[in-house]
């Protein structure tokens, strides 16, 4: 599983592939951050971010995008920056049918560090001993993404893993039922013998004697 992780930001737009499943060694395969000139207008810096997403998503091709659930802080402008810059990888999935994903930052951290309320330096720590790397992703935002795709490869994963298994018993379910249903209805042949020896005449035999020789089933 390939995932594309964004912490989205105007200024700075962390984004993080990542790729492996749950209960294997994870790997990083790309890395990176997406600037924008503060002084640029707002729609010139949601189109660079776009544009350079684009080139990751057709370079990396992922299995799903994983960004960051809004949550409220106390800056009004940064919540609007950050609102607005998380709609364009949400757009992004939308338009190539990639599933995309929201994660809150406690659910990273708890699902990376195992504390929902870790810094962001044991964050980075942790994403480095995960992906085995040897130097810290820098800035922060570029380790919060591979964090956001760690998240989504164990939680998401596991997720699948459960709805497939939760198919595959509803597939057995119903194949069981169906046999138990074949078993317990009758054949045309049993059933009129049936009614015949309850006393209702030659014509149901005569007619489920007809019915078989027609299907080939050799009786005579």
């Amino acid at each position: 599983m390939r995932v594309l992780g964004v912490d989205p930001g105007l200024t700075r737009c962390g984004i993080g592939v990542v790729e492996g499943v749950p209960g294997r060694p994870l790997r990083m395969i790309a890395v990176g951050v997406i600037r924008t000139p503060s002084g640029d207008p707002i729609h010139q810096r949601l189109l660079t971010i776009q544009t350079e997403l684009e080139d990751w998503l057709h370079h990396h091709d992922p299995d799903a995008i994983a960004v960051e659930r809004m949550f409220a802080r106390g800056d009004v402008s940064t919540i609007m920056g950050t609102a607005q810059a998380s709609a364009v990888p949400m757009l992004a999935a939308a338009r190539r049918g990639i599933p995309l994903a929201l994660h809150t930052p406690s659910e990273v951290k708890a699902a990376v560090t195992g504390n929902g309320r870790a810094d962001k330096a044991q964050v980075t720590a942790m994403v480095m001993r995960v992906l085995s790397l040897q130097e810290r992703p820098t800035p922060a935002d570029a380790a919060d993404a591979l964090a956001l795709a760690i998240c989504h490869v164990w939680r998401g994963g596991a997720a699948a893993r459960l709805a497939g298994a939760v198919d595959d018993n509803r597939v057995a379910d119903a194949l069981d039922a169906a046999r138990r249903q074949q078993r317990a209805t009758p054949n045309r042949w049993e059933q009129a013998v049936a009614e015949h020896r309850a006393g209702g005449g030659n014509q149901a035999v005569a007619a489920a004697r007809r019915q078989a020789v027609r299907r080939g089933s050799g009786i005579r």
